[in-house]
């Protein structure tokens, strides 16, 4: 997890001084490591050199992406989504019962347990039926605990990994087997579910814009309730709404730190070349 640290204030300071164009040396002082030794923790994280994740950072590369209406149509068709397997079909998703909504999980029984990944610590919850959070955190575990627990008022809540969990960081190692589904256990409105489901549907290393979001689930007029349902995702990363970005290519906010956000769509763009 050190290694993410490092590279996540390697993002930050890239982020606010791309237009000096820092060199390898520079950026290595900021993380207080080697250049050398920089170089290749980077390299072994992201899968490309500093230079070459930089230009996936770009505001370039990002409009190049949206241009290409192609790749998202073709999410559809295929079923596929690269080497992350991120998809609906890979994914199935179970909305709460009308009374579990209402209730905000009375008679639920919540696992939750504390994880890492590349991407830093994160908390999982689950009920039986699958995952129904999963957030990016820092180190204070408490506050973890008091979101969650902010989230489902009325359920009962014990620490403890259960299969759930074991099978979201065996994805995050990429050991999932062809024919694994993670099972989601989401409550959200109708309308939110559309969304999040829509975002399943877009392929890894592929960006879409909000309003690619709203045509998608025919509801063109419907961007900025899209917006809101997208930053309510309750699942991140596997539900992938860092996929999304503003329709200028700026790749915008993050429920969890535009940083991660960055980190997450340059990983994904190396994986998928």
């Amino acid at each position: 997890m050190k290694d993410y640290h490092r590279i996540e204030k390697a993002i930050e300071f890239i982020k606010a001084n791309f237009k000096e164009q820092p060199s390898l040396e520079t950026i290595a002082r900021v993380v207080d490591m080697g250049p050398y030794h920089f170089q290749r923790v980077f390299t072994e994280w992201a899968g490309v050199s500093p230079k070459k994740f930089v230009q996936y950072l770009s505001l370039e590369y990002a409009k190049k992406i949206l241009k290409n209406g192609t790749v998202y149509d073709a999410a559809y068709e295929t079923g596929l989504s690269g080497t992350g397997r991120l998809h609906d079909l890979f994914v199935g998703i179970e909305a709460m019962t009308p009374g579990e909504f209402k209730n905000s999980g009375e008679n639920l029984r919540i696992n939750y347990s504390f994880q890492a990944c590349p991407f830093g610590s994160y908390s999982v919850a689950s009920t039986d039926k699958g995952i129904c959070n999963l957030f990016f955190m820092g180190q204070d575990q408490d506050a973890a605990v008091r979101q969650l627990q902010g989230q489902w008022t009325n359920a009962v809540l014990t620490q403890g990994a259960d299969e759930h969990h074991v099978q979201v960081k065996r994805f995050f190692d990429g050991e999932l087997e062809e024919d694994e589904t993670i099972r989601l256990h989401l409550k959200g409105t109708k309308f939110q579910l559309k969304v999040w489901e829509a975002l399943l549907r877009i392929p890894e290393g592929a960006l879409v814009s909000y309003s690619d979001i709203s045509k998608d689930i025919q509801m063109a007029k419907a961007q900025r309730s899209v917006g809101s349902a997208i930053g309510r995702n309750p699942v991140g990363f596997i539900i992938p709404c860092h996929r999304v970005i503003k329709g200028t290519g700026v790749i915008g906010d993050y429920r969890w730190g535009s940083s991660r956000k960055l980190a997450m769509i340059g990983r994904e763009a190396a994986r998928s070349k």
